[in-house]
């Protein structure tokens, strides 16, 4: 790749102060240098024009299944854990042409989002139906975005008094060594890397002590990071004190799961002792708006999370309790429920930003390398058409990016240097393509599960 100067656009770079007139200079992947005014003479570069636009770091998705894409509109009307219960049998039934075809989709939707990077908490394996992870993993070189899969597991059926089917779990030995492999398979630290592995449990109430303990040494001994759900709903507190007798916080600090290489997804009933240690021991939270008001599950406490210096990345979630939604518009969910529950004052379009890219590379251990604008970092560039139609009314771009309920148009999403959408059409991949085969992933899994004698009836809610 040669350079790119992107000109007369408005940067927020999320480090440092927005620059209303300015220019960003890319060589290859990286971003050689950004200022005020014209760009410089650089010989042989492309040039972008960024009039009416606003620049922002790439989004990044720090909580996914991607597989779920295949299942949206299903148990419309129940909580969590009815929703799971629901649906774990449908997912029982998924294959590896499903889950290829339900991730190209997912992913293709959040590209179109302004999402750069996107993590993926895959924790269903059934036997027999091919290799998933990996067909997760061909989906995201397709599309063009940087791809953190988790590999996933369960261990704790309901045999065993958790919640999932025992259907739908794994062995121990056979999840650790599979979740090796998978990281001595796909992982790249590299700097430039698009493709990094975690190693993620799914949650308290579908995990032994045994797996948590295993797969935290098993991490750090890789020296990748570690996710998994948690505190997402009261249910779930009532499971681990009946369970375990602690709450779900208490539970993951007793087993070593407190730390700066971890990130939990919804986080939403942390009490003010949680949220210290969270803050103290740099654990991260993936915030999951919609998914938290779709499944009735409450408001995360946002913005005192954030006042008391824990971070705080954002999530899509999968698409069966959030579905349709995108990257962007979650920034406006959390800001606006945060100010619901807070006041006015709560949270901010430059904090919403922040959370969704900063917040989310420091999630992943990125922020070295990507969630603001700066010089050496990648460049991963969102260009959203701010000055122009309906936002143009709009006098802050950001207040237009944020506030606004219909996402300003993106010009163009640069992963490393390399277009990726331009004028709100994917170009890596037949954006229609995608769509079709989205369709086609969840026929095939509403097929395979009735086959299986799963009462889906092909209709939500009923």
């Amino acid at each position: 790749m040669g350079a790119t100067l992107i000109e007369n656009v408005h940067i927020a770079p999320v480090v440092g102060p927005e620059i209303p007139s300015g220019h960003i200079h890319v060589e290859g992947d990286r971003i050689a240098a950004l200022g005020p005014g014209p760009a410089p003479a650089v010989p042989g570069a492309a040039r972008v024009d960024g009039a009416g636009c606003l620049a922002t770091p790439g989004l990044v998705n720090t909580h996914h299944h991607l597989y779920q894409w295949a299942s949206q509109g299903l148990a419309q009307e129940a909580t969590l854990f009815e929703w799971l219960v629901a649906l774990y049998p449908v997912w029982a039934a998924m294959d590896a042409e499903i889950v290829r075809g339900a991730a190209g989709a997912g992913l293709g939707h959040l590209a179109l989002s302004g999402c750069t990077t996107s993590s993926d908490h895959h924790y269903i394996f059934p036997k027999g139906r091919g290799d998933l992870f990996a067909a997760e993993i061909e989906a995201a070189r397709e599309v063009g975005i940087r791809f953190h899969p988790a590999r996933g597991s369960m261990d704790r059926g309901a045999s065993r008094g958790g919640l999932p089917p025992d259907v739908v779990v794994e062995e121990l030995d056979e999840i650790l060594t599979a979740t090796a492999e998978a990281v001595d398979a796909y992982h790249d630290p590299s700097f430039s890397s698009k493709l990094r592995v975690a190693v993620a449990p799914c949650s308290p109430f579908s995990v032994t002590a045994d797996l948590m303990t295993e797969a935290a040494s098993l991490a750090r001994a890789k020296g990748v990071r570690l996710h998994t759900h948690l505190a997402e709903t009261l249910d779930e507190e009532e499971h681990c004190l009946a369970q375990f007798g602690m709450r779900p916080v208490d539970y993951m600090d007793k087993l070593g799961w407190l730390g700066p290489d971890v990130w939990f997804a919804h986080t939403v009933h942390l009490s003010d002792s949680d949220i210290g240690r969270f803050a103290r021991t740099g654990t991260g939270s993936a915030h999951c708006p919609s998914s938290n008001g779709r499944l009735g599950a409450g408001i995360a406490r946002v913005s005192q999370m954030l006042q008391r210096g824990a971070n705080v990345g954002l999530g899509v979630d999968g698409s069966a309790s959030s579905e349709l939604t995108s990257l962007s518009g979650e920034m406006r969910q959390t800001l606006l429920l945060q100010r619901a529950r807070y006041g006015p004052a709560a949270l901010t379009a430059r904090q919403a930003l922040e959370i969704a890219t900063l917040g989310g590379a420091r999630n992943l251990g990125r922020q070295e390398e990507i969630g603001s604008l700066e010089a050496g970092k990648l460049a991963d560039i969102a260009l959203w058409r701010t000055g122009e139609g309906f936002a143009s009314a709009v006098a802050d771009p950001l207040c237009a990016l944020v506030f606004g309920s219909r996402q300003p148009p993106l010009a163009r999403l640069l992963v490393g240097g390399e277009t990726v959408v331009e004028d709100d059409e994917l170009r890596t991949v037949a954006q229609d393509e995608l769509g079709r085969a989205g369709g086609a992933a969840r026929r095939r899994l509403m097929r395979l599960a009735g086959e299986r004698g799963v009462a889906v009836g092909g209709e939500a809610g009923r």
